[in-house]
């Protein structure tokens, strides 16, 4: 059931985003305690303001009580995806070359399941990432189906 919320959602969502000329991140429908959330997040180059979520969130919530694609209550949020921004997409990796992130894989690859570094490259299907261990610079290419989740890293 969750994931046909979350496809109606997005193609309810689709036109309302196009016309503004923002970017669909990520959706999430689930439950947390006794309450359900449906979460939209939204950006574009330079980033969304609060009113731009708010315009989105009133649209798409007068199309969500036309069709009426979720029976029990819940509460709708729309937002930026923060700083830490989840990497979706191949287009995600492309557009964010050069920048830290994390992922998070199905599997380890030289010993590890997890990597936090630089992402110096996206071709052919593998990311390389380069990291630190102590002193030293490293690089680890992963395979993109292997990643399970992946987003941008904030390094202090």
């Amino acid at each position: 059931m969750s994931s046909q919320v979350v496809k109606t959602t997005e193609q309810l969502l689709q036109p309302i985003l196009e016309k503004r000329e923002l970017e669909l991140v990520d959706i999430n429908y689930e439950k947390e305690g006794k309450n359900w959330f449906l979460r939209i997040y939204i950006d574009k180059t330079g980033g969304v303001d609060i009113s731009e979520c708010g315009d989105v969130s009133e649209e798409l919530s007068e199309k969500l009580d036309e069709t009426d694609p979720i029976k029990e209550a819940y509460f709708l949020e729309v937002s930026s995806p923060g700083v830490e921004r989840p990497l979706k997409t191949k287009e995600d990796f492309q557009n964010n070359l050069h920048k830290n992130i994390f992922v998070k894989l199905y599997e380890p690859i030289d010993g590890s399941k997890e990597y936090e570094g630089t992402l110096k490259s996206f071709t052919n299907h593998l990311v390389t990432i380069e990291y630190n261990v102590k002193t030293q610079k490293k690089q680890v290419e992963i395979p993109y189906d292997k990643i399970a989740k992946a987003r941008l890293a904030v390094m202090f």
